[in-house]
Order: C-alpha cells, then sequence, then structure tokens
C-alpha cells in the first residue's frame, strides 16, 4: 500500500479515524512549526508550570525588581528565587539588568506578558465557571 496519497497526506493503517478533510490536513500541516520549535514552546510552558516559578513572573507584571525583593514578594528564599530566575533568564523569559552588586529582573519581552495575562485572564473565566471554588487554593 502506499504510505502517501496523492495530495500528500500519510495514510495510516489501522487507524480507526480516516481523513475527512484532506485540504485542511494538508494546511495545518504546511502552518505546524518545526519540531524544534515546537520543543521550544514546550519548554516554556514546562518552565511556566512550575507556582514558584509562576510567582515571580507574575511578580515582574508590574515591572522590574531585585532578587531580594522578588523573593519577600513570592515567599522564597533568595537561594530559590535566584535559582529560578536564573532558568527562566536561560530560556529568555526574563532579562537582568545590573546595578553594580545588585541584579534587577524583569519580563524578556510583550509576549512573556502576554502569555501571562492570558493565562490569568483564563483562570478568572474559569472560575466563573466554576463556583464550588471558594478562593483558597
Amino acid at each position: 500500500m502506499n504510505k502517501y496519497s496523492d495530495n500528500g497526506v500519510v495514510a495510516v493503517d489501522g487507524c480507526t479515524v480516516k481523513v475527512v478533510d484532506a485540504d485542511r490536513v494538508v494546511a495545518v500541516r504546511e502552518r505546524m512549526p518545526a519540531a524544534e520549535d515546537l520543543a521550544d514552546a514546550a519548554d516554556v510552558f514546562g518552565l511556566l508550570s512550575d507556582p514558584n516559578r509562576l510567582r515571580l513572573l507574575v511578580a515582574l507584571l508590574d515591572g522590574e525588581l531585585c532578587v531580594c525583593d522578588l523573593a519577600a514578594v513570592t515567599g522564597q528564599s533568595e537561594s530559590a528565587a535566584s535559582h529560578a530566575l536564573r532558568l527562566l533568564r536561560a530560556h529568555r523569559i526574563v532579562t537582568a539588568r545590573r546595578a553594580g552588586r545588585m541584579a534587577y529582573y524583569r519580563l524578556a519581552d510583550p509576549h512573556v506578558r502576554m502569555l501571562l495575562d492570558v493565562a490569568l485572564a483564563h483562570i478568572e473565566h474559569t472560575e466563573l465557571l466554576h463556583p464550588e471554588r471558594d478562593g483558597t487554593a
């Protein structure tokens, strides 16, 4: 059996779902990001999945803060905050500005802010759909 149909859609033996809209499948496959880009995006979401790192990022929505202030705001030790910030900086989610011995962190770009804003808006919307939550979680 030919693995590819005339329109380039891969035929999968034993698949219970047949391609219904071959043109659309082709169009979606063409716009699909490269595997490396998807892996990088998954890394970003992985970094955002940690509540302590997410607290740091939410704190930075109001602007630049030093490690000491970020630790105080988030309830983390300076060491834990610094470690998390190094990870976030390595993945270009935050940037740092040095002033003497102090490092001031901020969100790397508007895309990071947009990700956080959309995630927080989604949670607010979800709370409206789940009145059983009392906000203490």
